[in-house]
């Protein structure tokens, strides 16, 4: 983690214990061995685009994206250039019929990290073409702790999740003064059981306004 950031002094001790340097030895031996996503440099680019004081929404995901060229460290985007995958283009219909915001085009959050949307996966790396690869090797330890880093704030904070292993993270979210808004996946095999008209977007932003903080300007710019 760059140094300077807000995130910095919360996570630190995290980088001392030894699940950590058995995590990043295994990720750099599976990473001589196999293609790995994302490149290094956009693991932790989630942290890096929202620091922790600016976090008003926290969507937690699971695995990056394991095909070439699509994981860059924030859950459910990709770079620009890059085509949406099914999950997202769910996300993407649910954000129009909720509130009319057209599809960009692309499938970048960037705008999103920029609005204060933390986009957290809960496993960083994963193996090209192999779902789950990486999880259970310590990833979770440390996003947990990014979780309750972020429950222990001391304004509202609303934490979407999606899918069971997201909904799973509830037991860390503690405070009620923050807001649960959890569904089904947006995967195309779930989305119908709960995610399409879930209207997450539009309740966010009422939680966000009831508790005095500004509501998140949910559009993508086109590219």
């Amino acid at each position: 983690m760059a140094a300077g950031t807000d995130w910095t002094p919360m996570l630190q001790a995290e980088f001392a214990k030894p699940y950590w340097s058995a995590l990043q030895a295994f990720v750099a031996a599976e990473r001589a061995a196999y293609p790995v996503y994302p490149p290094p440099k956009e693991i932790l680019a989630a942290l890096h685009l929202t620091p922790l004081g600016d976090v008003r929404v926290l969507i937690v995901g699971q695995d990056p994206y394991h095909g070439p060229g699509q994981a860059h460290g924030r859950c459910f985007s990709v770079p620009v250039g890059v085509a949406v995958p099914p999950s997202l283009r769910n996300i993407l219909a649910e954000l129009h019929h909720d509130l009319e915001i057209p599809p960009p085009g692309h499938g970048c959050l960037d705008a999103w990290a920029a609005e204060g949307v933390l986009l957290l996966n809960t496993t960083l790396t994963v193996r090209a073409h192999q779902a789950g690869s990486h999880q259970g090797k310590g990833w979770e330890i440390f996003t947990d702790e990014v979780i309750r880093v972020v429950n222990a704030q001391d304004e509202r904070v609303v934490f979407i999740l999606w899918g069971g292993p997201a909904r799973r993270k509830k037991n860390l979210i503690t405070h009620d003064r923050h807001v649960i808004i959890e569904s089904a996946h947006p995967s195309p095999l779930s989305a119908h059981r709960g995610f399409v008209g879930s209207r997450p977007f539009s309740r966010a932003n009422h939680a966000l306004i009831t508790a005095g903080r500004p509501p998140v300007d949910w559009r993508l710019p086109p590219r």
